[in-house]
C-alpha cells in the first residue's frame, strides 16, 4: 500500500484531479475573477509594460556598469541615448510621414472611386451566381458597419485615450527605478525563498532568461530588420507610401507565423487600387522577405532558443487572441515559453525527485 501512495503515477494523476477541480471551481466564479482581472489589469499594467522594457536593458546597464559606471547614471545614459536618437528618428522621419498621410488624404476619393468601380465590375459580372454577389456585397455591408462601430467607439472611449497617455508618462519612470534596483529586487525576491528551495528557484530563473531574453531582444532586431527590407522593397516597386507600410509590417513581425499576413494586408489592399501588378508584386516581396526572415535572419538573430513545437506556438496564438486580442498575439509565445519551463522544472521536482 505504501509502494502504491508513492508511485510517480498516482502522484501525477492525483495532481492532474486537483487541476481539473481547481478548473470547475474557476468556472463557477468567473464573473468575480474578470471582475478581479479589470481592476488589477487597469493597476499593473504600467508596471508590467515598465517591467518588459528594465528585462529588456538591464544586460546593457549590467554591462555598463561592469564598467565601473552606477547604474544610477548607467540608466540616465540609456535614457539619454534612446531620447536623442528618437528625437533624430522623428524629426527626419515625421516628415515623410506627414508627406505621405497628406498624399494619402489627398489620393483616397480617387482609391474610393477605383475601388467601388472594382465593386461595380464584380456585381454586373453575368457569369457569378446571385448568391455570390449576395454574399460579397453583405460581406461589404458588414465591413462597413464594422469600421463604422469602431470608429464610433474609438471616439467615445476619451477616457481610456487619456490613460493610455497617462500610462506612457509613468512608465518611463517605474521603467528607471526598476532598472536602477534591478539587482536589488532580484535579491529581495530570493530573500523570500526559503532557502533549501533557493538553489532551484536561481536555476528555474536562470533557464527562463535563456528561454525568453535572447528571444525578445532578438526578436526585436529581426522587426527592424524585416521593416528595412519591406522598406526598400516597396521604395524599389514604387509602392505608394512604402515607409508607412513597411513600419506595419515591422509592427506585426512580432507575431509569430500570422504576424507577416497581417502585416502584408494593409499593402496588399492597397496595391489592389494600383493594379494586378503591383499586387503580384506586393506579395512576392513580401514572400521573399518572409523566406529570409524564417531561413537566414532570425536563426541568425534569435536562433532556436525556446525549443517549442510550432503547432504549440500556433495553439499559444489562438489562446492569447482570445484573452488578449493584439497584446495577447505578442505576448502568447514569450508566456507560454515561461511557463513551459516553469512545469518542467515543477515536473523534475515532484515526479523525478527520488523515493525513500
Amino acid at each position: 500500500m505504501e509502494r502504491f501512495w508513492k508511485n510517480k503515477w498516482f502522484i501525477v494523476l492525483i495532481y492532474a484531479l486537483l487541476a481539473l477541480s481547481t478548473l470547475c471551481l474557476l468556472l463557477q466564479i468567473k464573473p468575480i475573477i474578470f471582475s478581479l482581472f479589470g481592476f488589477f489589469k487597469a493597476i499593473l499594467t504600467p508596471f508590467f509594460i515598465a517591467l518588459i522594457i528594465s528585462y529588456i536593458l538591464n544586460p546593457v546597464v549590467n554591462i555598463l556598469n561592469q564598467r565601473k559606471v552606477p547604474r544610477t547614471i548607467a540608466v540616465l545614459l540609456i535614457y539619454s541615448v534612446f531620447i536623442s536618437s528618437l528625437t533624430v528618428v522623428i524629426m527626419n522621419m515625421t516628415p515623410m510621414f506627414i508627406a505621405q498621410v497628406a498624399e494619402l488624404n489627398e489620393h483616397m476619393p480617387e482609391m474610393s472611386m477605383r475601388a467601388q468601380s472594382l465593386v461595380d465590375g464584380f456585381n454586373q459580372n453575368q457569369l457569378l451566381p446571385d448568391s455570390v454577389r449576395t454574399g460579397f456585397n453583405d460581406s461589404l455591408a458588414k465591413l462597413e458597419n464594422a469600421i463604422s462601430m469602431a470608429i464610433s467607439n474609438y471616439v467615445h472611449q476619451i477616457g481610456n485615450t487619456i490613460n493610455m497617455l497617462l500610462i506612457a508618462f509613468i512608465v518611463p519612470f517605474v521603467a528607471f527605478y526598476m532598472l536602477k534596483d534591478f539587482q536589488l529586487m532580484e535579491k529581495t525576491a530570493l530573500a523570500i525563498v526559503p532557502k533549501e528551495h533557493r538553489k532551484k528557484i536561481v536555476k528555474l530563473l536562470i533557464d527562463i532568461d535563456t528561454a525568453l531574453g535572447n528571444y525578445i531582444r532578438g526578436q526585436l532586431l529581426v522587426c527592424l530588420i524585416i521593416g528595412i527590407f519591406a522598406y526598400l522593397g516597396y521604395w524599389l516597386i514604387g509602392m505608394p507610401y512604402p515607409l508607412l507600410l513597411a513600419s506595419v509590417v515591422a509592427v506585426f513581425n512580432i507575431i509569430p507565423y500570422l504576424g507577416p499576413f497581417f502585416g502584408a494586408a494593409p499593402a496588399i489592399l492597397m496595391a489592389s487600387t494600383v493594379s494586378l501588378k503591383m499586387v503580384l508584386l506586393v506579395a512576392m516581396i513580401n514572400l521573399v522577405v518572409q523566406i529570409l526572415e524564417g531561413n537566414v535572419i532570425s536563426p541568425q538573430v534569435v536562433g532556436r532558443t525556446l525549443h517549442m513545437h510550432p503547432l504549440f506556438i500556433i495553439f499559444a496564438l489562438l489562446v492569447g487572441g482570445e484573452v488578449a486580442g493584439i497584446v495577447g498575439l505578442i505576448l502568447a509565445v514569450p508566456f507560454f515559453a515561461v511557463l513551459k519551463v516553469i512545469i518542467q522544472h515543477v515536473f523534475l521536482h515532484y515526479v523525478h525527485r527520488p523515493t525513500t
